[in-house]
């Protein structure tokens, strides 16, 4: 109610008591100026008079309860938009902790992959680019050429990201990661530990394989659910961004379901991949394999690419997709 009916109210309430004043006095003078007349005329019109108090009275009762009932209102719908502020606040506080709280149950899980192999030795020299023609030996002419030296030596080639599935080592990441066989793989733990991998899976299907280091008792990711995933929801991606800034955490919402893309590696290979999640949490190169998290801490995807020059727009592939291919691999 607002307040021109709450005025409303006031005034009713004013009248009604004026009109109980004037009754009363009205019925004592006609009682007095009527005694003459008889007991029994002075009687009735008395007991008229009361009766029209009464019912002015109930009258005024029923607004004063009206007025309490509108205080009442009031007072719960100014109490109810203060409720919905305060929980617009908390809300707001819970989101914040809810990211971070989820970043904080799964990034001892997560883990870079660094890529190594033996790359040849050389050593430069300085030859004439005409060979032994006589006609341009006068010149002076020298140019470097790099000779093998039959040597090799173990480099940093690449990087990606992955996540521990089981307590006994298993780590899943993307096939792309580790598809060169000649290369030798390393895993860096969140602890900063360094353990030597072996690549026990590829799938031919999808972009999935699963790595094994030595050891137990290591913390793992659990599993989410991707087929509850609802466009606006927000994730977290955990990866080794660019090869170089590992454990670094982006947030974004799910931005498309069920998307159809073809994606190419650094050296051409091209694969189609269906049924992928779209994401605008920032995906970079050497992400690929980290997970993709609800605010619950729950892995509902491995990501595994991005749009060159798009704006944050990237790709998961839903973990219930390849969650059955993880679990038989680590068996």
């Amino acid at each position: 109610m607002d307040n021109n009916q709450l005025k409303k109210v006031y005034a009713g309430i004013a009248v009604l008591a004026a009109l109980v004043l004037l009754s009363d006095a009205g019925g004592l003078y006609l009682f007095e100026s009527m005694s003459s007349a008889g007991e029994t005329s002075s009687a009735q019109m008395t007991a008229d008079s009361n009766a029209k108090i009464a019912a002015l009275q109930k009258q005024i009762s029923g607004l004063e309860s009206q007025l309490s009932t509108v205080g009442k209102q009031s007072a719960a719908a100014a109490l109810s938009a203060q409720e919905v502020a305060n929980r617009q606040a908390v809300a707001s506080k819970s989101q914040s902790q809810l990211v971070t709280d989820a970043v904080a149950k799964v990034l001892p899980a997560v883990v870079s992959v660094i890529i190594s192999k033996d790359v040849p030795q050389y050593q430069v020299t300085y030859q004439n680019p005409f060979g032994d023609d006589p006609f341009f030996q006068g010149f002076g002419v020298q140019v470097p050429v790099y000779t093998p030296t039959g040597k090799t030596e173990s480099q940093t080639v690449g990087a990606g990201s992955g996540f521990l599935v089981s307590s006994d080592g298993y780590v899943a990441t993307n096939r792309h990661v580790v598809t060169d066989t000649n290369a030798s793989y390393t895993v860096l733990l969140s602890t900063g530990k360094q353990e030597t991998a072996t690549v026990v899976y590829r799938d031919p299907k999808y972009d999935i394989a699963i790595l094994k280091i030595a050891g137990t008792g290591f913390p793992y990711a659990s599993f989410g659910d991707s087929s509850a995933l609802a466009l606006g929801q927000t994730v977290v991606a955990i990866g080794n961004a660019l090869g170089q800034y590992n454990n670094s955490v982006s947030v974004g919402v799910i931005s498309g379901l069920n998307r159809t893309i073809s994606a190419s590696d650094e050296n051409g290979n091209v694969e189609t991949l269906t049924n992928v999640i779209q994401t605008d949490a920032a995906i970079n190169p050497g992400n690929s394999g980290g997970p993709l998290v609800d605010l619950s801490g729950d892995v509902v995807g491995i990501n595994v690419a991005t749009v060159q020059g798009g704006s944050n727009v990237s790709f998961s592939l839903p973990i219930n997709t390849v969650k059955t291919i993880i679990e038989s691999a680590v068996k």
